[in-house]
């Protein structure tokens, strides 16, 4: 039997994690464990079919785990005696831990359509040898139809188009694409950019069956329309990864999802911590349970498990929700609330919006329009969240968004925010337009 001060179950976050302990207690011997002969990076899926050309070029180096000392042991966890401490493994393999972190993370939502099981029906699994199959379906493909417009599917739809004499339909059941993270003039733009290269999109459209024998030739929807298919990806969202979890007595919650409080110790064992997308998550707003699965959430959560092994260093104080993409070469980002998302809770919002070229002067080369909307609570002015869209600044943009509202400032903080600008790199300071969008919103809310 092996023996370690501390064993990780899982993949990404699960590294971070174990990065994360032996920065803080060097001393302590860690093992990481995963079924995955390769991990590959979560965000970085969709773009295998396009951009990045393949699976190989989309995977995170096992040497990140010996740089740090970390030992890596390739197999499937099966069993944890939490009252002997012990992680047994599919091939009879056990190891002795004194502390224990679940970074599972989570699998594709698979919904119940009839059909869904033939052959060129795909889910998004993390999976090098499962995506490498898609890649090498794609190459028959004349019809791709892909359920769910949310960020994997728009992803999946500008990428899988790019090289290829393609026809690409998404089909999405709510009224505009990518409605759950974005405010309808930035879903109109996201769309509107990625009907421009080629893709069909049908919005308010369920579908009710894929149809074929052995293999697709179509889908079904609720209408009565069918569409043509000789491949369909399913890009619905993601279920936690948390049988093992549930079988070794650990308290799960929301979404099936392990209990943990802020320093993402499990409530029930206080050797067993959890972080990532098989961990619960709170809003930092209310602090209510969410179902935000990101990487960036998953790799915060992970530093904080890490660091509060063998002591309470970091507290989780909820997820912002942070995220970015690209649809045909527009960038749109998003910082915590949407004006949708605030109103939908009873906030009184107040709302200021701003556009400026990213460069100064605007008729710089490369130079693109960047629009920005921010939305503050009426009541105290305080930033409830930001979205974006334009260029590659967008990216780092939302993050500063993310710093102020983690920090709780107002829109009066953010008119005298102070930013470093260059005429190559950023907007004028002039018409900076975080700033000028703050601006209105006091302007707005004084006239009101």
């Amino acid at each position: 039997m092996k023996k370690a001060d501390v064993v990780v179950l899982g993949g990404l976050s699960g590294i971070t994690a174990g990065v994360s302990c032996k920065r803080h207690y060097p001393e302590k011997k860690v093992i990481l464990i995963r079924k995955e002969d390769t991990i590959l990076i979560p965000c970085g899926i969709p773009y295998i079919y396009g951009t990045v050309g393949g699976p190989g070029n989309n995977v995170i180096p096992d040497g990140l785990l010996e740089k740090n000392g970390i030992e890596l042991i390739k197999g499937e966890a099966v069993d944890v005696d939490r009252t002997n401490k012990i992680v047994s493994l599919a091939d009879g393999e056990t190891i002795e831990y004194d502390r224990l972190v679940f970074a599972t993370g989570s699998g594709p939502l698979v919904p119940p359509i009839p059909g869904v099981d033939k052959k060129n029906v795909f889910s998004v699994k993390k999976e090098f040898d499962y995506l490498s199959d898609i890649l090498e379906a794609l190459i028959k493909v004349k019809d791709l139809v892909i359920i769910g417009g949310g960020f994997i599917g728009m992803e999946f739809a500008d990428e899988c188009r790019k090289g290829r004499d393609i026809n690409v339909t998404v089909v999405e059941a709510l009224p505009h694409c990518l409605q759950m993270a974005m405010d309808n003039e930035f879903c109109d733009e996201a769309q509107v950019k990625l009907e421009e290269a080629g893709v069909k999109i049908l919005v308010n459209e369920k579908v009710e069956a894929i149809l074929g024998n052995d293999s697709v030739t179509g889908v079904k929807l609720a209408s009565g329309n069918e569409i043509k298919a000789d491949m369909v990806i399913l890009g619905i969202g993601a279920v936690p990864n948390t049988e093992l979890a549930k079988k070794s007595g650990l308290e799960l919650g929301f979404h099936n999802t392990i209990k943990v409080d802020r320093y993402m110790q499990t409530y029930n064992d206080p050797n067993v911590y959890a972080c990532g997308d098989c961990a619960r998550k709170v809003s930092f707003f209310d602090g209510k349970p969410s179902a935000i699965m990101l990487a960036s959430v998953a790799a915060s959560e992970a530093r904080i498990a890490g660091a509060n092994l063998f002591s309470p260093i970091h507290q989780n104080h909820g997820a912002i929700s942070v995220f970015s993409t690209v649809i045909n070469g527009r960038a749109f980002g998003v910082a915590g609330m949407t004006e949708r998302i605030a109103k939908e809770k009873g906030i009184k919002v107040v709302t200021g919006m701003a556009e400026a070229p990213d460069t100064h002067p605007g008729g710089m080369p490369n130079s693109t329009l960047t629009k920005v909307k921010l939305a503050f609570a009426k009541d105290t002015g305080t930033l409830l969240g930001g979205s974006i869209s334009g260029g590659k600044p967008v990216g780092e943009m939302v993050n500063v968004l993310s710093a102020c509202i983690a920090h709780k400032m107002t829109a009066d903080d953010m008119v005298i925010f102070q930013m470093g600008t260059h005429p190559a790199l950023t907007s004028s300071p002039i018409v900076y337009p975080i700033v000028n969008a703050a601006e209105e919103a006091i302007v707005l809310s004084k006239n009101r």
